[in-house]
């Protein structure tokens, strides 16, 4: 019996008849990005918009959200620069929003006589 393709592996598993030549490969070395060519960050932005609605609607959850989005962002952080930048507004919202709602006056409920 002959079985398709058994000649063929067999010559190809040979390391004589191998044309990849190991001491002609590079390491991959990826191309500079310019800063502005970045993509965006997007959960830098979703920060920036929580901790500002935390911050004056006085809702707990943006405030909470701002602070782990700006984690995330901290993390992923790609340019130095303008990202701190973002990353420490978005930051500061999110504790001025918890200040503001676990430590600020709380809402005025009518007094009973």
């Amino acid at each position: 019996k002959f079985i398709f393709g058994a000649e063929t592996t067999a010559a190809m598993s040979s390391p004589a008849n191998d044309p990849r030549q190991p001491s002609t490969a590079k390491p991959y070395k990826p191309s500079p990005v310019a800063p502005q060519d970045l993509p965006i960050d997007y959960s830098g932005f979703i920060a920036v918009i929580c901790g500002v609605f935390g911050a004056m609607f006085r809702y707990k959850i943006c405030s909470w959200l701002a602070i782990i989005f700006s984690a995330q962002s901290l993390a992923n952080m790609r340019n130095m620069e303008n990202d701190l930048k973002q990353i420490s507004m978005a930051m500061m919202f999110g504790i001025m929003g918890l200040m503001t709602n676990y430590l600020g006056v709380g809402p005025r409920g009518s007094k009973k006589i």
